[in-house]
């Protein structure tokens, strides 16, 4: 009941801006939906993806079935986790796979590729073999798969580029909405980053990523008819410039737009564009009209959001909401809040939109398991001198621990043959340090937590609407500890390998490590 009481009081404060959600369906949305799901993606990939590919299939391997793990090794901003996205976007990406004559003759003219190899490449590189995944909203923690894919490898091979930069960029920003969600407490957070994306692709799918995470609507107008998220906007310093004085400015746009009246009040001078606010204001009143919001776009936003409040409250205003942007992060509204800063909505852009203080996922795409002729899938590990880069070999799912008041308390990656645990000790280890282990002990509950998308290459799985997802995330950050939220040194989410798979691993790496030893190398 509090998750929805939040939810509904976000909706209900943000009716001070702009246009609600729009039916899609309605609004040519659908429209444009429709040509999104039918994108060809192909070629947006590194060349070596098709290199491999041929290879594999000019050398006889290309049948032989593979697993890769999609997965990411540390959280953005040092953070206690990550929200994932994207995975609608792989499913359209997945399904439009498909290279044409015109994309064969340029690969021809790079002059990497024989006549065989585009033969080969031509022969089809739709996909045949099967996804698992978690679901779109699902709070994530490193190492743990995200996505599985499990299919002929050199049809496998070919989606690692594509998949990991949609995934990768969406993951970012979904994430880095709901820490700004956490630290406006309640209060909407409204995306305002377009202008600051890397490209208008980028603001088109990280305004979706981002209301995903919690944001409340978007200044993005495409976004918005695709997706039916609430598009907001108010007016710019260019509209205040462009009059003879601030206070004309200001009764233009109520003019025009007497029922979205808010107002950008720093151009000049902040205090003297509150009083022309309040002015403007009362003029409204006369027509039947409310003030609906100011804009503070610079300076110190503590203390001129204060000194407005105090402005408007003694004029009458009290309804009127105070808006903020100026470079906002989540420990910037953090340190407001805790300096008593009036603001109602948070307007927040680069640092939303680029994921500014870590603007990479180190996400990856790694071969886990390989055929080698026999039917039985085989596992593989890839081993490094930086321990966290070493892979956790198989094929793996996800049981996810919760106690009796419905908190996560740890994941742990498992073979997929393993039973869901029930009613007994569940022994875990550390994926990197031996002496590391935890043991969950009863009562607990588990869920296991990927989902098929893709069973023979064929969609399984239907894409909720972003709304779903977004109340999906809520619902799952009021389930994370406090202590996984907090900015500052969060607590370690406990990600563990099952008793069996450590013993996959640990052979694996003696067995790796025995080949190395001197007497055992070839020179």
């Amino acid at each position: 009941m509090i998750r929805e009481l939040n939810a509904n009081k976000k909706i209900e404060d943000l009716e001070i801006m702009d246009d609600q959600s729009t039916d899609v369906a309605n609004t040519g949305g659908q429209a444009l939906l429709d040509c999104l799901q039918r994108q060809n993606l192909t070629l947006d990939t590194d060349l070596y993806e098709f290199t491999m590919s041929a290879g594999y299939r000019l050398l006889g391997r290309g049948d032989r079935m593979a697993c890769f793990d999609v997965y990411y090794r540390q959280n953005p901003d040092n953070g206690g986790f990550c929200v994932f996205a994207g995975l609608e976007s792989v499913i359209n990406y997945i399904n439009n796979l498909e290279i044409f004559p015109d994309d064969l003759e340029y690969l021809s003219g790079t002059g990497v590729f024989s006549r065989e190899a585009l033969e080969a490449l031509g022969s089809g590189i739709r996909f045949t073999g099967d996804v698992w995944a978690v679901p779109e909203g699902t709070i994530v923690f490193p190492n743990e798969p995200l996505i599985r894919i499990t299919g002929p490898i050199s049809q496998s091979q070919i989606l690692e580029t594509t998949l990991l930069a949609l995934v990768g960029h969406q993951t970012l920003i979904a994430t880095k909405a709901a820490r700004l969600c956490i630290a406006a407490k309640g209060a909407p957070v409204i995306d305002f980053g377009t202008r600051r994306a890397h490209g208008t692709q980028a603001a088109f799918y990280g305004a979706r990523a981002a209301y995903i995470g919690g944001c409340a609507g978007t200044s993005n107008v495409k976004a918005g008819k695709a997706f039916g998220i609430p598009v907001k906007g108010t007016h710019a310093h260019s509209w205040v410039e462009s009059f003879e004085n601030e206070i004309d400015s200001f009764r233009g746009f109520c003019e025009v737009f007497p029922n979205h009246s808010v107002l950008l009040v720093d151009t000049y001078d902040t205090i003297q564009g509150v009083r022309n606010a309040i002015q403007v204001g009362r003029e409204l009143k006369l027509r039947g009209k409310h003030l609906i919001g100011i804009r503070i776009d610079s300076g110190d936003l503590a203390y001129y959001s204060k000194t407005a409040r105090e402005m408007l409250n003694e004029a009458g205003f009290h309804d009127t909401k105070i808006l903020a942007s100026s470079d906002l992060d989540e420990w910037l509204i953090e340190s407001l809040q805790q300096q008593g800063a009036q603001i109602d909505i948070w307007c927040v852009g680069t640092r939303l939109m680029t994921s500014y203080q870590t603007p990479a996922l180190g996400i990856v795409y790694k071969l886990m398991a390989v055929d080698h002729g026999d039917g039985g899938m085989v596992p593989r590990i890839k081993i490094s001198h930086n321990p966290n880069k070493i892979t956790n070999p198989g094929v793996k799912k996800i049981f996810r621990f919760y106690n009796g008041g419905n908190r996560m308390i740890g994941d742990l990656i498992a073979q997929i043959d393993e039973p869901i645990p029930h009613a007994k000790s569940v022994k875990a280890h550390h994926p990197m340090y031996d002496y590391m282990k935890k043991l969950y002990k009863p009562p607990f509950e588990t869920v296991e937590l990927m989902v098929p998308v893709f069973l023979k290459g064929e969609q399984v799985y239907d894409c909720p609407p972003p709304a779903n997802v977004r109340n999906h995330v809520f619902q799952q950050l009021d389930e994370l500890e406090p202590e996984l939220k907090r900015f500052s040194n969060p607590h370690i989410y406990k990600v563990s390998l099952s008793e069996k798979l450590y013993r996959v691993k640990k052979n694996l790496l003696s067995f790796h490590q025995n080949k190395l030893k001197p007497e055992n190398r070839r020179y």
